[in-house]
């Protein structure tokens, strides 16, 4: 076997209230192709973000070993110059500038103080002729395809001469031909004998060019398994991704489920700022009355741009399609004619979009139906918002000195208590809850289902969005699937397990019907 170019030992990450990576062991052979999976919140990102030095050494415990050296990287400069390059999701390309500009940006081709620009076309036009990208050096970003973004985002880690290329996500917005691509610029570049580390939800791509993969569950290292010694199926992969047990993280829950009250039907949206490309196609959902009804898939799979435009066109153009409320066709065009439907749409982001942090719980509570509690229209009634806020906070159980608190000093499931709350004083009929208990600890996750379980019970229609499947199957009646922005499974929880979901979710399976 060929010799380790890394080596990460006992590697545990703790983040406030949660163990991000609990001992984790990752190494890493010369020139080999090494995936890294599992779940949505396994811990992968952060096991790469501690070896990149996003997260600075003394900010976790363990070692990092990087050709036989011990590594204690401030930031992410030290472990470039090393030749450790990570590509992350979101690409970092600045849109207004040029690929050469891009290229080199932080690492820029002078002499005496002045910008070469003779040299960083031709070393341009090299790197991308490496790549396999034919754009003219002076191109800008913003006028290029995700697809050739991807390949600048490598042609800029072979810049900095890298030696273990790291890829989070890296066809998780291409199309299939740039992920094939891609997949075969990785073999290239493993023949160079350049080593990778791919992060990757898409279990085909993950056989089609890995060596070994290394399985992450709950922060921890599940198994490693070797691809050039054994035929590893996506089914084998699963198991160890999914492997745990739902025994008592979800209250009973008793489904009184009646006629359906909300269906959108052909529903499409396109990208707010790339038109021509589709974020959900003929998407056909229905809820009823009393039911929670799950939607499950991958980050970039369209759930939550799904979501919001539902609620009131607040993401996507060219929207098209219908929805209807008891059957009758309504008009969601806008936030405001949404609310007023009786939709309501819990962000997945509380902080940025959920909350007005530097606000008081109370206002907080109130701001999603002022109406309410005001005199005309025009005056706020205060004494009378204080009642409310006070009958939300005994009724969520919302842990707060005061209701006259700043959000900002809530804990994670408090604020997002105080979200419901903003809700549900809007007494919608239907409600979206789009990742309700993200980066919040098992007790308030618990209270946020016991929450989610009465307002079903009340007759209300619940669509959860989640990237926890033992979430999906703990607290859902039924579910539906996304891939891609389509839906391409829906079942009752009852007869879904994990490896069924993540099958949808991962292989290309036919859509069911539904």
């Amino acid at each position: 076997m060929s010799d380790v170019i890394l080596e990460m030992r006992s590697i545990t990450k703790t983040f406030p209230g949660v163990k991000a990576l609990d001992n984790v062991n990752f190494s890493v052979q010369q020139g080999e192709i090494h995936a890294l999976v599992g779940e949505n919140g396994a811990g992968k990102s952060t096991l790469m973000n501690v070896l990149s030095g996003i997260y600075p050494h003394g900010s976790y415990s363990g070692e990092i070993y990087f050709q036989g050296k011990e590594c204690r990287f401030q930031d992410i400069s030290q472990s470039e110059e090393i030749g450790l390059v990570i590509i992350h999701q979101e690409l970092a390309l600045v849109p207004f500038l040029s690929i050469a500009e891009n290229l080199f940006l932080g690492n820029e081709r002078a002499k005496n103080g002045v910008i070469d620009w003779n040299e960083s076309f031709s070393k341009t036009k090299e790197l991308l002729d490496r790549v396999g990208l034919h754009d003219s050096p002076s191109t800008l970003i913003t006028n290029m395809g995700v697809g050739k973004q991807q390949l600048v985002e490598i042609a800029k880690a072979l810049a900095k001469k890298v030696k273990l290329l790291i890829l989070d996500e890296p066809t998780a917005s291409l199309n299939e031909s740039d992920s094939e691509n891609l997949l075969n610029l990785l073999l290239q570049f493993k023949e160079n004998g350049i080593s990778s580390i791919l992060i990757s939800h898409k279990l085909s791509e993950v056989n089609k060019v890995a060596d070994s993969i290394t399985i992450l569950r709950d922060g921890a290292t599940i198994e490693t398994l070797d691809c050039r010694k054994d035929k590893i199926t996506e089914d084998r992969i699963i198991r160890g991704m999914v492997g745990r047990d739902l025994t008592h993280r979800f209250p009973p829950h008793e489904s009184k489920i009646g006629e359906v009250i909300f269906e959108v039907r052909d529903w499409n949206v396109y990208h707010p700022l790339h038109d021509d490309r589709k974020v959900s196609t003929n998407v056909n959902i229905n809820v009823r009355k009393g039911e929670i009804v799950g939607i499950s898939g991958l980050m970039g799979a369209g759930r939550t741009e799904l979501a919001m435009s539902i609620f009131g066109r607040s993401y996507g153009t060219r929207i098209s399609g219908s929805a209807y409320l008891h059957g009758k066709q309504i008009d969601i065009s806008t936030i405001d004619k949404a609310i007023s439907n009786g939709i309501a749409y819990a962000t997945e982001d509380r902080k940025a979009f959920g909350l007005i942090l530097i606000q008081e719980i109370k206002n907080n509570i109130t701001l999603a139906n002022l109406e309410a509690i005001s005199e005309g229209g025009i005056v706020i009634n205060e004494p009378k918002e204080m009642t409310v806020t006070s009958e939300y906070r005994n009724k969520l159980n919302i842990k707060c000195a005061s209701i006259r608190q700043l959000a900002v000093n809530l804990s994670g499931g408090n604020q997002q208590k105080v979200v419901l709350s903003k809700w549900l004083f809007a007494n919608p009929e239907i409600l979206i809850l789009d990742e309700p208990t993200r980066g919040i600890d098992v007790g308030a996750k618990f209270e946020i289902y016991t929450i989610v379980n009465r307002l079903a019970a009340e007759g209300k229609g619940i669509i959860l969005i989640s990237s926890e499947l033992p979430e999906i199957l703990g607290v859902c009646d039924r579910i539906y699937i996304m891939r891609d922005g389509k839906i391409v499974g829906e079942m009752p929880a009852s007869e879904a397990s994990q490896e069924i979901v993540m099958k949808y979710i991962m292989t290309e399976q036919e859509v069911m019907e539904q």
